[in-house]
């Protein structure tokens, strides 16, 4: 007999793997390996105070920070031990949250909303800037096609449920369209680029280091990036259990965060010679990327989460997440 929590854990598991698509502007799906199966992780741990797991995708300051090991002096001794668990996309980071094999992550602006939408307790406890630049609709660079209205009809590729998404949503408004105006084609980074290059669409959004690679690989052309639409912030987030039990690490990592922002800020070209073996992208094309990526570690403040209940109605009225949601309810309170 199917049980309501039995119904219940189906839908989460259905809006989570239907937002698998959806990174976080951040790995690189065709050079990951698979998620390894989790040992030893389970809801009661997450209070532990002489560990801090951390789930983090190949590409972003997560790696930079693994890479550099500053994290570990810091807590080394106190006694705590830092364990790093790779991931190839935000939905999947947050369903090893949710499952308990990861106190702490870094997602972009949408796997959030479908991750509460699926009722992944966890609690926002920072973000990135901004960086609207990051993530854009391309077209070939001989296409007829120069401006988003001209998408009407067209078929347009993206990952379902990914920041992009939410991009195109809004340049679409923006252009006096509707979602309706256009034939989507639900893609995954890696197939996406292969149907672009083919020609078997017209368009693609995508966000760096793929937006990078394609510019630079093949000489694809912007019609619109992110810039007076979209924030495209990058978010740190934690098992509301272990956000609640350990506040001091937590504190502890991101301004190890913080300030490996700022190096990396001010060493751009060290950053992408760091990355490029470890996604396998060269350097000059990750240094693209990186101009374009948003630096320091912020608070999440009424206007941050505002911005992301606005995301969540979007999905809502798109009935891509089931009825309403208050992304308030995911606040980090610390006192």
């Amino acid at each position: 007999m199917t049980t309501r929590k039995d119904s219940i854990d189906t839908r989460r598991r259905r809006l989570l793997h239907g937002a698998a698509a959806g990174l976080t502007g951040a790995a690189l799906g065709g050079v990951l390996s698979p998620i390894a199966p989790f040992t030893g992780g389970s809801a009661h741990a997450q209070g532990d105070s002489k560990r801090i797991r951390i789930g983090y995708q190949k590409y972003g300051n997560f790696v930079v920070l693994k890479a550099r090991g500053t994290l570990e002096k810091r807590l080394a001794s106190e006694g705590v031990a830092v364990q790093w668990l790779e991931f190839p996309a935000g939905p999947q980071l947050l369903e090893g949250l949710n499952a308990g094999a990861v106190d702490v992550g870094t997602v972009g602006e949408t796997p959030p909303i479908f991750a509460q939408a699926g009722r992944v307790d966890f609690v926002y406890i920072g973000n990135e800037p901004p960086a609207p630049r990051g993530e854009a609709i391309v077209v070939p660079q001989d296409s007829p096609i120069r401006t988003v209205a001209q998408l009407r009809g067209k078929k347009v590729a993206f990952n379902k449920g990914s920041n992009v998404h939410f991009l195109l949503v809004k340049a679409l408004q923006q252009a006096g369209l509707t979602y309706a105006d256009i034939e989507p084609v639900y893609l995954t980074p890696a197939d996406a680029r292969a149907a672009f290059v083919q020609g078997s669409v017209h368009a693609w959004v995508i966000w760096d280091p793929y937006l990078a690679a394609i510019e630079r690989q093949a000489n694809a052309r912007t019609i619109a990036n992110g810039d007076g639409l979209v924030r495209n912030t990058q978010y740190y987030v934690s098992a509301r259990k272990f956000a609640t039990a350990q506040p001091r690490l937590l504190n502890a990592l991101l301004e190890e965060v913080n300030a490996v922002d700022s190096w990396g800020r001010d060493n751009v070209a060290e950053v992408a010679s760091l990355l490029s073996p470890l996604v396998g992208l060269d350097a000059a094309t990750l240094e693209v990327a990186l101009k374009r990526t948003g630096y320091g570690v912020q608070p999440i403040t009424d206007a941050t989460l505002a911005y992301q209940q606005q995301i969540a109605d979007t999905f809502s009225a798109l009935k891509l997440i089931p009825g309403k949601l208050s992304v308030v309810d995911a606040r980090w309170k610390t006192s």
